[in-house]
């Protein structure tokens, strides 16, 4: 069997890509040792080298841009090539948090509008951010619509802080979301799909030391705190398993799928995005959910190669 692990890339994920390929890549080497694993960086010369008969199935661990939106997974389907994961089509919802928080059960996902830079430039700033910040109300969350890690995400409490939230955003896209902020507990929520049957993981729950679940708070070692599984009742984790579920099955995804979600102090869950690639380095959330669920990476990886192989013949 030969099984080709996609990760790297050229946006600003890619050390977080490579870090959860080679992850992956050592749990298959000792999950089916017989099995040929090739770690392949995503650059000009890889759709070259790509044909049906190349391998046997691909892994795609590129986050954000390309690897999480339909670019790179319709042209696995254009080659025929069976890959782990969401189509390409699906993906694409998933990876537009405005389309994902659209889409997701009414009311569950919390106030928010989206912006192109287009839009900034030819109404103004000043009057625009009036606006939404008088409907939306403070606190609010600036974030880019595509994208991952937390790469340009930041919580404005003040009005003075939203024009830099907006600059800083704008640096990894044309178009950002403006949503309103839920104080509450941050929870992430594994869904992994096996012979048909779809498993909610235990939630993670996510407490950064500043506050603010970013990029710094995700990927340095003692920046959060994580608790599996997460510390509310067990009525409370059954409900948000459900939840996790109903996202992966409302947006059409398969195979593996993290859900965001925050849970207010009534109880209320809020949907904040859904990851159809999500990190599988030694701090991400993923690989916390599968150890607490009494499972390993390379099985669950190992069931997922079989999978894809199976679907796509």
């Amino acid at each position: 069997m030969r099984i080709a692990i996609l990760s790297g890339g050229l946006n600003a994920e890619r050390d977080v890509s490579l870090r959860s390929g080679r992850r992956v890549a050592e749990a298959l080497r000792f999950e089916i040792p017989k099995a040929e694993i090739f770690e392949l960086d995503l650059n000009a010369d890889f759709l070259d080298s790509l044909s049906s008969d190349s391998f046997d199935v691909v892994i795609p661990l590129i986050h954000g841009v390309i690897g999480e939106d339909a670019t790179l997974r319709s042209m696995l389907e254009l080659k025929g090539i069976p890959y782990i994961g969401s189509s390409a089509q699906s993906s694409a919802r998933a990876f537009d948090k405005g389309i994902s928080a659209g889409l997701v059960p009414t009311g569950t996902a919390p106030q928010f509008v989206v912006f192109p830079q287009s839009f900034f430039r030819e109404m103004g700033a000043p009057r625009i951010l009036k606006s939404v910040i008088s409907g939306i109300g403070l606190p609010l969350i600036v974030k880019p619509i595509n994208g991952g890690s937390a790469f340009g995400v930041r919580l404005c409490a003040s009005v003075d802080q939203v024009a830099p939230a907006l600059v800083d955003a704008f640096g990894y896209g044309d178009r950002v979301m403006l949503q309103s902020a839920v104080i509450g507990t941050e929870l992430a929520v594994t869904v992994i799909e096996v012979d048909g049957k779809l498993q909610a993981l235990p939630p993670v729950e996510v407490v950064p030391v500043s506050g603010v679940y970013d990029f710094d708070a995700r990927y340095t070692a003692g920046a959060t705190e994580f608790f599996v599984p997460a510390r509310l009742n067990s009525k409370l984790i059954e409900q948000v398993c459900a939840y996790a579920i109903l996202v992966h099955v409302t947006l059409g995804l398969r195979d593996i799928s993290r859900t965001d979600v925050i849970v207010d102090t009534d109880g209320v869950i809020w949907f904040l995005e859904v990851n159809v690639s999500p990190g599988m380095t030694e701090t991400s959330l993923v690989p916390q959910a599968i150890d607490a669920a009494g499972m390993n990476v390379g099985a669950v990886f190992g069931s997922l190669v079989t999978q894809a192989i199976s679907r796509d013949h």
